[in-house]
C-alpha cells in the first residue's frame, strides 16, 4: 500500500470515527430528553391531589394517605378539659304523656299515694308536613250612582292556584345551594308536604329568585372593590355542550361569582371587578392575573404541592427541606400579632435562597449558543426560575398578617358549581348558567355572614330580598 491509499484510509477512518461521536453525543442527547420524558410521564401517572392541582374527586377509589399540613400537638384526642361541649337540650314541650304506677302496690295490694315526678325525658320530633292554603277572596260593590267599586289582588297573587313564596323558596333552597337535580326536589318536596310541583315550576321559582337579588349581588361586587385583600379564582364549566369558565373574586365575608366563555383577560374585563381592584388579589399565578393593575399574592398551597411532587417524583431533596422551611416560617408568623419582622423574614429568605441555589445547580437551564433558554425546561427548572420571579408575592403572608397562606376561599368558593355540573352534566344555556351564579353569589355570601338561607330567598320571592352586611370587607 502506498503512502497516498495509506493517508487516504486514515482520512476515512478519522471520518467514521467523527460522524460516530457526532452520532453519539446525538444518542446521548435523545437519552437524556427521553429519560427526562419517562420521568414526566411517571409523575403525571403518580400525580394525585397532595402533589398537583388535581381536585380529591379525581383521585379515584385508590386515595392517597392524606398528609397533613398541620403538626401534631400535645394535646388528647377529644374535648379539652374545660371545654363546655354540646349536646340535644330541653325546650318547651308542646305535649305532655304522664307515665304513673298502678293505683294499688303490685307487692301487698295497698292504695298508693299521689305520685311525684321524680324525671322528665323529651323526644323532639318534627310534625307531619302539609301544605296550608290562603285563599284570597276579591269583592265588588254597586254603588247608588251604577259604579261597580272592585278591590284589587295583592300583587303576589296572580294565578288562580298557586304555591307560596315559602314552598318555592324551598325549592331554590334546595336546587341551587344544596344542588339537587330538579327531577328529585319534586320527588322530596312530595313526600315531605304533599306538593306536587313541577319541573317547570321550580325552574320559574329559580328565575324569580334570581331577578329578585341581582340587584343585590351587583352591590356585593361593587363592595369588592374596596376590599384590601380579595382571593380570585376559575375553573371550567360545561355550557350549551361547550367549555365555558367560572370565575370567582370573593373574601371572607362576600362572595362573587359570574360565567363567562373565555378564561383570559377577556373575561376578567367582562366580569368588571378584576380590572377595577386596587387591593392585594391572591390567585394561583396564572398569567392573565399578573395583567391586573393591583398588588399580588400567591397561593402557597399550590407551591407545597408543587415540591411535594419534586420531592418525591423527581428525588429532589432541595424541595423537601425548602417546604418544611415554609411550613416553619407560616407557624411562626402565625405565633406573632403582626407577622414576621424584617430581619426574621430575612432570615428565611437567605435559608430559602440555600435551598433555591441546590436546586438551581442540580437543575440548570438550557442555553442556546445566542444565549438564548432552548427547547422545553424541566418541572424542576421551570419552580426554580418562577420562584425567584415571585419571591416578594410567595412571600407576603409572612409580613402582611391580612394575606392568608392560601387561596382557599376562592377554591372553595367554586366546589359546589362543580358539584352542580357532577350532577347535571352541563346547563342548557347560558342565561341559566348566569341565574345560577347569581344566586350562588347571594346565597354564599348570606351563608358567610350567617344568615338564614330560607328565610332569604322567601323574603326575595315575596319582593323585599334581604340583603347582607357589605361594610365587612376584610380578607
Amino acid at each position: 500500500m502506498t503512502e497516498a491509499e495509506w493517508r487516504k484510509c486514515l482520512a476515512e477512518r478519522d471520518a467514521r470515527i467523527a460522524e460516530q461521536d457526532v452520532c453519539i453525543a446525538d444518542l446521548r442527547v435523545q437519552i437524556a430528553t427521553l429519560q427526562e420524558l419517562v420521568r414526566e410521564l411517571y409523575a403525571r401517572l403518580n400525580a394525585d391531589s397532595t402533589k398537583s392541582n388535581r381536585p380529591p374527586s379525581s383521585d379515584g377509589l385508590k386515595k392517597p394517605t392524606p398528609k397533613s399540613l398541620r403538626k401534631p400537638s400535645e394535646k388528647q384526642v377529644g374535648g379539652q378539659p374545660g371545654h363546655p361541649g354540646s349536646s340535644l337540650s330541653c325546650i318547651d314541650p308542646h305535649t305532655i304523656i304522664e307515665h304513673r304506677p298502678d293505683a294499688r302496690c303490685d307487692a301487698c295490694g295497698e292504695a298508693l299515694p299521689e305520685a311525684e315526678v321524680i324525671e322528665a325525658r323529651q323526644v323532639i320530633d318534627m310534625p307531619p308536613l302539609a301544605l296550608e292554603a290562603t285563599e284570597h277572596r276579591l269583592f265588588e260593590a254597586r254603588c247608588r250612582c251604577g259604579k261597580v267599586c272592585r278591590a284589587s289582588w295583592p300583587s303576589f297573587v296572580e294565578s288562580r292556584v298557586q304555591y307560596g313564596p315559602r314552598v318555592r323558596a324551598l325549592a331554590v333552597h334546595l336546587t341551587q345551594h344544596h344542588m339537587l337535580p330538579f327531577e328529585r326536589c319534586s320527588t322530596i318536596l312530595e313526600d315531605l308536604c304533599g306538593a306536587s310541583i313541577s319541573v317547570a315550576t321550580l325552574q320559574h321559582a329559580c328565575i324569580d329568585a334570581a331577578n329578585q337579588v341581582t340587584p343585590v349581588v351587583e352591590e356585593i361586587g361593587d363592595a369588592l372593590l374596596h376590599s384590601p385583600v380579595a382571593h380570585a379564582d376559575e375553573t371550567g364549566f360545561r355550557v350549551e355542550k361547550r367549555l365555558y369558565w367560572l370565575h370567582t373574586v370573593c373574601t371572607s365575608d362576600l362572595t362573587f361569582i359570574y360565567c363567562h366563555p373565555k378564561r383570559g383577560y377577556d373575561a376578567m374585563e367582562a366580569g368588571g371587578l378584576l380590572t377595577r381592584f386596587r387591593g392585594i388579589l391572591i390567585h394561583d399565578c396564572w398569567k392573565p392575573y399578573w395583567l391586573l393593575d393591583c398588588e399580588h399574592a400567591l397561593c402557597n398551597a399550590h407551591l407545597l404541592r408543587e415540591l411535594t411532587a419534586l420531592e418525591e417524583d423527581y428525588d429532589q431533596t432541595w424541595a423537601g427541606k425548602l417546604k418544611a422551611l415554609m411550613l416553619e416560617a407560616l407557624n411562626e408568623s402565625k405565633a406573632s400579632e403582626n407577622g414576621l419582622s424584617p430581619n426574621r423574614l430575612k432570615h428565611y429568605q437567605h435559608r430559602a435562597g440555600i435551598q433555591l441555589g441546590y436546586g438551581r445547580r442540580d437543575n440548570p437551564e438550557q442555553f442556546s449558543t445566542n444565549g438564548k433558554r432552548r427547547g422545553k425546561q424541566s418541572v424542576a427548572t421551570n419552580f426554580l426560575r418562577r420562584f425567584g420571579m415571585f419571591r416578594d408575592e410567595i412571600w407576603r403572608f409572612a409580613h402582611d398578617i391580612r394575606v392568608p397562606f392560601t387561596n382557599n376561599l376562592a377554591e372553595q368558593a367554586i366546589r359546589m358549581p362543580k358539584v352542580k355540573q357532577k350532577v347535571s352534566g352541563c346547563f342548557r344555556t347560558f342565561a341559566g348558567a348566569q341565574r345560577f351564579c347569581v344566586l350562588r353569589s347571594y346565597l354564599e355570601t348570606m351563608r358567610k355572614q350567617g344568615k338564614k338561607l330560607l328565610d332569604a330567598l322567601t323574603q326575595a320571592l315575596e319582593g323585599n330580598p334581604m340583603r347582607p352586611d357589605l361594610t365587612l370587607i376584610a380578607a
